[in-house]
C-alpha cells in the first residue's frame, strides 16, 4: 500500500468522527493524491477543521455535490451543460475554483522503440484506427489500450482534445495507478495518466512519451515545468473544484490554504503545476 493511499485512509478515518466540522471532498481520481497531501498539511496548521477525501471520478464528484453528499467536488474537466441543468432544476447555485494545473502523460512500456508521438498518431491509436505498433514504430505487435471509464474527467478530456471516440477495445481501468500497473506488465500497452502519478514512483518499467502536434514541431514532455508554465504542452488543463455558493464560508479556510504559498509549494512538489496568473 503506497504512502498516498495510507494518507487517504488516515485522513478519512480521522475525519469520520468529526461530521459537523468536516469538509467532504470527492471526485477526480487525478486530483485525489494531491488533495490528500493538501488536506494532511492543512489539518496540521488548522486542527479544528477536518477534511475527508475520496475519489471515484469527476462525474461522481459533481453528482455527489448535487445530492448533498460532498461539500467540494474535484473535477479534472469543466462541468457540462447537462450537469448544470440539474443544479438549476434543484435551485442550487454553484461556484468553482481552479486550484492547480495538470498535465496528462502518455505512458508506454520502457522497451517500446518509440521516443515521442504526434497527436495524429495518438488519435489513430486510441481510436483503434491503428491496431499494431508497426504503424508508428519498428515494433510489430498488437496495441493494447488502457484508459478510464466514461465518468472520468480525464477520459472526456483526452477524447475531446484529440476529437475521437475511444476504441471499443480499450480496457477501462478504475484509476491512474491501475493503468500504470497494467502497462508495467504489458510491453504492448499504452495509456494516459496524470503526470503527478508518474512523478511519484510510477515510472519504473514505463516511459512517458513527449507529444508534438505536427511534423517538425518540438515534442514536449508533460514533466517539463517550464513548457507547462508557457502553455506549450498539448495535454495540459486546469483542475477544478466545484461547491455550492452557500457553503463558501465553511470551505474558505481550505480554499485559502490551497491558494497560499505553502499550498502552491505542495502542488508543485506533488507533480502538478501552479495556476497561471
Amino acid at each position: 500500500m503506497n504512502k498516498y493511499l495510507l494518507g487517504l485512509l488516515a485522513v478519512m478515518v480521522f475525519s469520520c468522527t468529526q461530521n459537523d466540522d468536516t469538509i467532504k471532498v470527492k471526485g477526480s481520481d487525478t486530483e485525489v493524491n494531491l488533495a490528500v497531501q493538501l488536506a494532511e498539511t492543512f489539518q496540521e496548521v488548522t486542527p479544528d477543521v477536518f477534511v475527508s477525501i475520496s475519489g471515484g471520478g469527476s462525474g461522481l464528484g459533481i453528482a455527489s455535490l448535487l445530492n448533498g453528499t460532498t461539500d467540494l467536488a474535484n473535477s479534472s474537466r469543466p462541468i457540462n451543460g447537462e450537469e448544470m441543468k440539474l443544479f438549476h432544476q434543484e435551485g442550487i447555485a454553484i461556484d468553482s475554483f481552479i486550484f492547480a494545473q495538470d498535465a496528462v502523460a502518455i505512458v508506454v512500456a520502457k522497451s517500446l522503440p518509440l521516443d515521442s508521438i504526434s497527436t495524429k498518431q495518438l488519435a489513430g491509436i486510441l481510436s483503434g484506427k491503428y491496431k499494431n505498433w508497426s504503424a508508428v514504430s519498428t515494433k510489430n505487435q498488437p496495441i493494447n489500450i488502457y484508459g478510464r471509464q466514461s465518468n472520468s474527467g480525464t477520459h472526456d478530456y483526452v477524447k475531446h482534445q484529440l476529437d475521437i471516440q475511444f476504441s471499443p477495445r480499450a480496457k477501462e481501468m478504475n484509476g491512474n495507478a491501475q493503468i500504470l500497473e497494467a502497462i508495467k506488465s504489458d510491453d504492448s500497452g499504452v495509456g494516459y495518466v496524470g503526470a503527478g502519478y508518474v512523478v511519484h514512483g510510477g515510472s519504473k518499467g514505463i516511459k512517458t512519451l513527449p507529444v508534438y502536434v505536427e511534423s517538425g514541431a518540438a515534442a514536449v514532455s508533460p514533466l517539463d515545468g517550464q513548457m507547462i508554465a508557457a502553455g506549450k504542452y498539448f495535454f495540459q488543463r486546469p483542475l477544478y473544484q466545484y461547491f455550492k455558493t452557500d457553503s463558501y464560508q465553511k470551505l474558505k479556510p481550505f480554499l485559502d490554504f490551497e491558494k497560499s504559498a505553502q499550498g502552491q509549494r505542495l502542488i508543485e512538489s506533488a507533480g502538478y503545476y501552479p495556476v497561471k496568473k
